[in-house]
């Protein structure tokens, strides 16, 4: 018999000592989907694949109808329970089309079926573009399911480190994909792009541009005080750290491009959270701000998680303990990792709440704000770089407002 994997060594915060007695917890509307648990390329810098949480390696490599059937009526449940108009499904891997696009339709399909009446199911698949051919294109179209492709930018030279197991390059037909998606707005969601110092900023973002994506999402790698990113420091969370910021300086110079553009297609989200919270308007992103994240992931065997990123940290830091097979969507509300991430201002750390670009920042990404033992009360390793990116943007703001320019 197989040993089962012992339960993960959760830190202190939130696994103890979180109050969150008078909080009322904020119902999911985003659920990630996992349609396939492997993937054909080996990207040299995957946290996934290649970091230190192996716990993918035991589950099955794909979703059967059962557990499909059964994350549905779940989500659907959720929905009646919350009186829910419209959620996200995200069908995700690994790589979701690695099949073909009958799984992917098949998820998509049972959720639909599922939910109530009056409930509006918006189902986009990401993938790395190396499967989707023009028939798989059509029939994703048919299902209404949106498109979203990750790439590190619009050149082969950005894309030297997504390759196959064979080492052979994926940009080829990753190119393929994106002019395809070009020729069909109505399904492409847009491009993630992880943020790589080595290239060139201004090259990244205009070689994106030439590919049409409707949306643009530049995020930072994954990195926390433990396993910092490249070009800066880990050691003792603080946010008094020495500078530089290259993070910020790099993000900054893609805002003035995009700033200075008029009104590009193609919307870039980071930058459109920053301005929409500098101006006080609610946002809506896990990278920025201060809203409550109504996400979850189901893994191909129906185990319940939370987001992947957080195996960035340490093994089994997404675990909740829970299945759909046993458990409803209601219960994962009282977990503390999810019940963190919704408290806002309050689950951060004292220097954040004492900083005055809290409500804009909120704290970074959470995942970026853990330390070995402590946990996640932290400043975001990335604090300076936040810091930098955010009061560039007001500059700007402040003047366009007071020139008009």
């Amino acid at each position: 018999m197989t040993a089962r994997p012992r339960p993960p060594a959760h830190p202190a915060w939130p696994h103890t000592g979180l109050d969150a007695t008078d909080h009322v917890p904020t119902p999911l509307r985003q659920f990630v989907l996992k349609v396939h648990g492997r993937c054909n390329l080996d990207c040299t810098y995957c946290y996934l694949y290649r970091g230190q949480d192996s716990g993918w390696r035991d589950r099955p490599a794909r979703t059967d109808a059962r557990t499909m059937d059964r994350a549905a009526a779940r989500i659907a449940e959720h929905v009646r329970a919350h009186g829910l108009d419209h959620v996200r499904v995200e069908l995700h891997g690994g790589e979701p089309l690695l099949t073909g696009p009958a799984p992917v339709r098949a998820y998509a399909r049972a959720v639909r079926l599922a939910v109530p009446e009056g409930c509006r199911v918006t189902a986009t698949v990401q993938t790395n573009g190396t499967r989707l051919t023009e028939r798989a294109l059509e029939q994703l179209t048919e299902d209404g399911i949106r498109v979203g492709l990750s790439l590190d930018g619009g050149r082969a030279a950005h894309n030297g480190r997504r390759v196959d197991h064979a080492g052979r390059p994926a940009w080829p037909a990753a190119l393929a994909t994106a002019r395809r998606l070009a020729a069909h707005p109505d399904v492409y969601a847009g491009i993630l792009c992880t943020v790589d110092l080595a290239a060139d900023p201004l090259d990244v973002y205009h070689s994106l541009l030439e590919l049409a994506p409707p949306r643009l999402d530049l995020l930072l790698p994954h990195a926390n005080w433990d396993r910092p990113p490249t070009g800066l420091r880990g050691g003792r969370p603080g946010r008094h750290r020495p500078a530089p910021t290259p993070y910020g300086d790099w993000l900054a110079t893609v805002f003035d491009a995009w700033w200075d553009g008029g009104r590009p297609r193609t919307r870039v989200r980071l930058f459109q959270e920053i301005a929409a919270l500098l101006l006080g308007s609610p946002g809506a992103a896990e990278a920025v701000g201060l809203s409550p994240v109504a996400a979850v992931v189901v893994e191909t065997d129906g185990t319940i998680e939370q987001v992947d990123s957080l195996r960035s940290a340490y093994r089994g830091a997404a675990e909740t303990g829970l299945d759909v097979f046993r458990h409803s969507f209601d219960t994962v509300l009282r977990h503390p990792g999810v019940t963190a991430r919704q408290l806002g201002e309050r689950a951060l750390a004292a220097e954040c709440r004492a900083c005055p670009v809290v409500r804009v920042c909120g704290g970074g990404n959470y995942v970026h704000r853990y330390a070995p033992g402590s946990g996640f009360r932290h400043p975001s390793v990335y604090c300076a770089d936040l810091e930098r990116l955010i009061r560039h943007a007001a500059r700007r703001l402040e003047h366009t407002v007071r020139t008009g320019a």
